[in-house]
């Protein structure tokens, strides 16, 4: 198959390199690649003989036509010539994309397929035990639980549950510290009830748990000193357990359990934050012959680190331990996004099951770093001038002044009573600049620089403050 690739002055190297070993053409069209014309591209096919031309994802113009009048398929490459070499083998099977740049069009394929695996392994999964439909343990995926903590004091339970639901969430387990009184249970989990999601209740006291048992489909946590009063109660509403060690030992309260007649139980070894012995209890996670809790919500609130590393960390953690349900948590500010980013921590640990490493499984949690670094060729220039510092002195524009901020993932740019929302910030600016609301060009470049922090803030959850730094 012979394979015309049109390309720039600047990236001709980069490419031929990339087209090392490949029946191609490389040609150069200009001192930019992505200015190709359909014309010139039209003369580029009619002068020679090609079964396939990949033009650079860069280019915005239609070859629609182009493609039509030849007969040859022309399919759109990477945005960086530097990654073109991974995606010159795929030319031959017609499976790049004539609309999207191949790197977006494959990351998406790649992840779309890999979803669907690990889908269908689920599917194909034997578990240890069901709960209100969701397989836990054997070799099912594992499963994430998602703490609300403290929930008679949240404002609005049922969206904060429906939410960590929509997030990934398999089991929201609901939390209850010392203040909380049955009758909190009872309306709280009245109010979820129709909610055909497994939902746990969270405490140690007897009296609350039994509160919970009309609804409850899991009970954390159980020990010594609770289950004389409560297991049985447990086993008759058919409830699973998560039993933890107390004064006497895991295996001890598993029996317990046990000779109370529940039947689904899952054993929590309770992990230890840095600092308090988390190597030390990562020992006592062997085989119990049930299903295992690992309690990673901890680790992740009580490390001053960006939890998104930290959650794909302990789930791989979780994995080589033989977990069966990861907990996590998003009480803190810092740990916003936990439920999302375990969840597919946990599909990723899936997909990385008969390989040596988890990487190259079609989905990820890389949002700050890259995975291939861009090698883009230097920039050309004759003269350079150093740049001035920027007065203080301020020109206020005569058309008015601008506060910006953001409000329910949107961009929000107010002015004179008047807010201009947006998902972009250079829809926004459009419609600022369109709308005559700006009459300098400084003012108009500050504008475009808060509004793509606020983007910015929007895109990675953080906060936003106009004139402040990101």
């Amino acid at each position: 198959m012979r394979i015309l690739l049109p390309t720039g002055v600047a990236t001709e190297e980069i490419v031929r390199r990339a087209a090392a070993g490949f029946d191609a053409d490389v040609v150069i069209t200009g001192k930019v690649a992505s200015f190709l014309t359909p014309h010139a591209l039209h003369t580029l096919i009619k002068n020679g003989s090609y079964d396939a031309v990949v033009v650079s994802g860069m280019c915005t113009v239609s070859f629609a036509q182009v493609e039509q009048e030849t007969g040859i398929p022309i399919y759109l490459g990477t945005r960086h010539a530097a990654d073109l070499a991974w995606v010159l083998p795929l030319v031959k099977t017609g499976s790049l994309s004539r609309t999207v740049p191949a790197d977006d069009f494959l990351a998406t394929k790649n992840a779309k397929d890999a979803i669907h695996r690990v889908t269908a392994a689920e599917e194909e999964a034997e578990p240890e035990f069901v709960i209100r439909g969701l397989k836990i343990g054997g070799n099912s995926r594992m499963k994430v639980l998602a703490e609300i903590m403290d929930a008679p004091h949240v404002e609005d339970i049922r969206a904060r549950t429906e939410h960590y639901f929509l997030e990934g969430a398999d089991i929201v387990d609901i939390g209850f510290g010392f203040d909380a009184t049955p009758e909190d249970v009872e309306r709280i989990f009245g109010d979820l009830a129709d909610i055909d999601r497994p939902l746990a209740v969270d405490t140690q006291d007897p009296v609350l748990i039994r509160a919970a048992l009309f609804r409850a489909d899991l009970v954390l946590s159980l020990q010594e000193k609770n289950i004389p009063h409560i297991a049985r109660e447990i086993a008759t509403a058919g409830s699973a357990a998560v039993v933890v060690p107390g004064v006497q030992s895991l295996k001890a309260n598993i029996t317990r359990a046990r000779r109370a007649g529940i039947c689904c139980i899952i054993a929590d070894p309770l992990l230890q934050p840095v600092g308090s012995g988390l190597v030390a209890s990562l020992a006592q996670f062997g085989n119990y012959g049930i299903p295992l809790f690992f309690g990673a919500g901890n680790v992740t609130e009580l490390l001053d680190a960006d939890s998104i590393g930290i959650n794909a960390l302990l789930a791989g953690m979780a994995q080589e331990a033989g977990a069966s349900i990861i907990f996590t948590s998003e009480h803190s500010d810092k740990t916003r996004g936990s439920v999302r980013e375990m969840r597919r921590a946990t599909e990723m640990m899936v997909l990385a099951r008969d390989r040596p490493y988890a990487k190259d499984l079609g989905i990820d949690l890389l949002v700050l770093k890259e995975k291939r670094r861009r090698r883009e060729p230097p920039l050309e220039y004759e003269t350079a001038v150093i740049a001035q510092e920027m007065q203080d002195v301020v020109t206020y524009d005569s058309k008015g002044n601008f506060r910006i901020g953001i409000e329910d993932g949107r961009i929000v740019a107010v002015i004179n009573g008047k807010a201009i929302k947006g998902t972009r910030w250079q829809d926004v600016l459009y419609t600022i600049i369109a709308g005559g609301n700006v009459s300098l060009l400084d003012h108009a470049g500050y504008l475009g620089r808060e509004l793509y922090k606020a983007e910015l803030a929007i895109r990675y959850g953080r906060s936003f403050e106009q004139d402040g730094e990101f």
